[in-house]
């Protein structure tokens, strides 16, 4: 890893003087594929929200390991297992039809983000947990790559694997099904593979961002793309270009990178916008 570090270092960029900047540009270069995939399918199966359900829970996650007595060097282990409950129980009530699907994550998320600020702020004790709402990048460390790069490996084997699956229940429950396709099944394993990705990176990209990273690039993506797989490779390039400008950009600017990195995948959107209409 030194050698790679000694290898940045040689790059005319100052910031990579920094070995912090080095392990926030690696978590950038894992983490943005990975929700551009990712964002694909949650566009296209309309669950835009979804993550920002998930995000929320993880205030939740962390209160409930708190309670149990966990340490904060376990917080991620809560808020993996609790994430993953709740992406079940919104796609298991999503199912029964008992309301539309921005209905139930609407009320997952409010009750996961009341939930989990009544149970951290007991005693006084938020503001020790106050930085997960616009998270920090730069405070990754090396463990933290392994965990991103076996995240990313998954998800580019699930998304080959059920990526048109997911889509075409999207479209079609009814002709997926009778396609042979394990909807079910494959449904969650992707709310799975969500809440994990979420969990993974909520401390580096925050609760109040984390949804605009997942769906941004794959929205400015579907404008510019003329099928599914130019979807999936236009939504990683923006995710891409957003997470490497913005992190140069807040480095030498000052700036929070969280918010620089969603607002330059934003100025992408537009752009996109831009290009479809003059397409038509």
């Amino acid at each position: 890893m030194q050698a790679i570090y000694d290898f940045f270092r040689t790059l005319p960029v100052e910031s990579l003087n920094y070995t912090f900047v080095v392990r926030a540009l690696f978590a950038v270069l894992l983490l943005t594929p990975l929700f551009g995939l990712l964002g694909t399918m949650a566009v296209n199966h309309q669950m835009a929200f979804f993550s920002d359900a998930l995000g929320h829970s993880a205030l939740t996650g962390i209160g409930l390991g708190m309670l149990l007595g966990l340490s904060r060097d376990l917080d991620l282990v809560s808020m993996l297992v609790f994430g993953i409950f709740w992406a079940l129980m919104i796609v298991a009530i999503k199912r029964t039809g008992a309301a539309s699907a921005d209905t139930v994550i609407s009320v997952f998320s409010s009750t996961s983000v009341a939930a989990g600020l009544v149970i951290l702020s007991s005693g006084g004790g938020f503001s020790k947990y106050s930085s997960l709402l616009i998270g920090d990048i730069l405070t990754v460390a090396e463990t933290d790559l392994i965990w991103l790069l076996l995240a990313l490996v998954l998800g580019i084997a699930v998304w080959a694997l059920i990526g048109n699956g997911v889509l075409l229940t999207g479209i079609n429950a009814s002709l997926a099904r009778s396609r042979g396709f394990r909807i079910r099944l494959w449904e969650g394993a992707f709310v799975v593979l969500v809440a994990v990705a979420v969990m993974l990176s909520i401390r580096w990209i925050g609760v109040l961002l984390i949804n605009a990273l997942l769906i941004i690039p794959a929205a400015a993506g579907r404008n510019l793309a003329r099928s599914v797989r130019q979807h999936a490779v236009w939504s990683v390039c923006i995710a891409l270009f957003s997470g490497v400008a913005g992190l140069f950009l807040s480095c030498s600017t000052g700036l929070a990178t969280g918010p620089t990195i969603v607002l330059i995948a934003a100025a992408c959107y537009m752009v996109s916008l831009l290009v479809r209409s003059v397409r038509k």
